[in-house]
């Protein structure tokens, strides 16, 4: 970072930390609910106030500054999990459709070519033709914008195409998901 940071704030810094480290962690906690990213959250929350020290030391109440910094990364994380959450129900409510005898090759060279394309390609490809979700639910449970879904969708599938060397390249991947049951790649 390539800050420049006098002695006397580091140690000052340093004996903040020790004094309030176990309480930050304690606080992440109990907003949390995880023990196991406690420590992390307080970590991230003193590296982010070591980074503005002097702000931080100039504040009235310092802890208190740094309660809220904890109190805001707890949030974050807790958003992220509802988020993550949200999109392993939408990948696991999908039906499940086997078919009796599948196209092996079939399979290996549309999951090769899925390999092939970069991850959000990718995943607009195959949420939107192996599990069917519109577009405002795979934009949902990507995270981006329904607009980002039809356009990574649209261009994933032109690189199947292209890949595939085929113009049916929907319905042969959409064919070759359901034959083996493997809608995405989970494992059953």
């Amino acid at each position: 970072m390539g800050t420049v940071v006098d002695d006397d704030a580091s140690v000052e810094f340093h004996a903040f930390f020790e004094r309030h480290y176990a309480e930050l962690s304690r606080l992440a906690h109990l907003l949390t609910g995880e023990s196991d990213a406690a420590d992390d959250l307080a970590a991230d929350a003193l590296l982010a106030l070591w980074h503005r020290w002097d702000r931080v030391r100039a504040a009235d109440h310092p802890a208190a500054y740094a309660r809220g910094v904890v109190a805001n990364l707890a949030r974050t994380r807790i958003r992220s999990a509802v988020r993550e959450r949200r999109r392993i129900a939408l990948f696991w409510s999908q039906r499940e459709e086997k078919v009796e005898n599948p196209d092996v090759a079939g399979v290996v060279d549309v999951q090769e070519a899925l390999r092939r394309l970069p991850f959000r390609k990718r995943a607009c490809v195959v949420l939107r033709h192996a599990f069917d979700l519109s577009e405002k639910d795979t934009a949902l449970a990507l995270g981006v914008s329904v607009g980002t879904v039809k356009s990574q969708t649209s261009k994933g599938m032109a690189e199947l195409q292209r890949l595939l060397g085929t113009r049916n390249a929907p319905l042969r991947m959409h064919a070759a998901m359901a034959r083996t049951g493997d809608a995405g790649g989970r494992d059953r």
